[in-house]
């Protein structure tokens, strides 16, 4: 099992979780172009891809999907009101049809070899979910959280026994909240139960699920403009010393190019 982030942040998501014999994107939100580009950097092509699976709705998760879906069939998995918020948006009239594939949340469902796993998280969308996604042939689990406001008990207790973690790191809460741009109502969004993790909150949400099978964190979608990727690694690897699980790596993916593959 191997994982890459293509890119991560508020102007797009995407991630590649592959096998031998299996390749799958979960969210789609770079330009398709930027998305054949990155799988290019890292000697894959999108002919190669054997589905997506989307967290939710939202543009920084979606934006490649019409041109991913433009020549062929490429099954797009997502919850009902998920596929309905994006096929029923004036953006996508007159676009591509999508080859939907439906799920229930909680429920989970195979792609090649992988199983994956769905569950609800907290987010201003539709019916947003995370996803635990398994090879059970290896016994390797990745579970990816993007763009939630808190780690409710499911989203903990879903977290446990991961070999890699990828957990959204939004915002240093002191840069949200002195930053000059974002009006005082976005900021109260942002910060919300239905927000986006803050460093802090990242790095609490890694300390409880620590064991010592978890060897990776990723830290995800993080804002340009108020966090700084290497605030974000301190506070998160600070926590996870604190607590002893000085064995696992903290990195942060780039919203501009690939991590490095991490094969498990």
């Amino acid at each position: 099992m191997r994982i890459t982030i293509l890119g991560s942040g508020s102007a797009g998501n995407c991630t590649l979780i592959e096998t031998d014999t299996t390749k799958l994107l979960v969210d789609a939100g770079l330009s398709g172009r930027q998305i054949a580009q990155r799988l290019a950097l890292v000697s894959r092509n999108l002919e190669e891809i054997n589905g997506v699976v989307l967290t939710h709705e939202h543009s920084d998760h979606t934006r490649g999907l019409g041109v991913l879906c433009k020549t062929r069939a490429l099954p797009v998995y997502a919850n009902r009101l998920t596929a309905e918020a994006i096929s029923t948006d004036p953006e996508w009239q007159d676009r591509v049809r999508i080859s939907w594939r439906l799920f229930s949340t909680g429920g989970s469902f195979e792609v090649g070899d992988l199983l994956v796993e769905s569950f609800s998280v907290p987010h201003d969308a539709y019916d947003p979910v995370g996803y635990v996604i398994r090879h059970p042939n290896s016994g390797t689990a990745i579970g990816v959280l993007t763009d939630l406001g808190h780690a409710t008990k499911l989203v903990t207790e879903r977290m446990r026994a991961m070999d890699v973690l990828v957990v959204e790191a939004n915002h240093d809460l002191k840069l949200l909240q002195e930053d000059a741009v974002r009006p005082w109502s976005l900021k109260q969004r942002i910060m919300s139960r239905h927000g986006h993790l803050s460093n802090d909150a990242a790095a609490t949400l890694a300390s409880e699920v620590a064991s010592d099978k978890l060897r990776h964190v990723f830290l995800a979608h993080l804002s340009q403009d108020c966090n700084r990727p290497e605030l974000a690694q301190e506070t998160v690897s600070n926590q996870l010393q604190k607590i002893g699980a000085r064995h696992i790596k903290v990195a942060v993916a780039s919203q501009d190019k690939p991590t490095a593959t991490l094969s498990l």
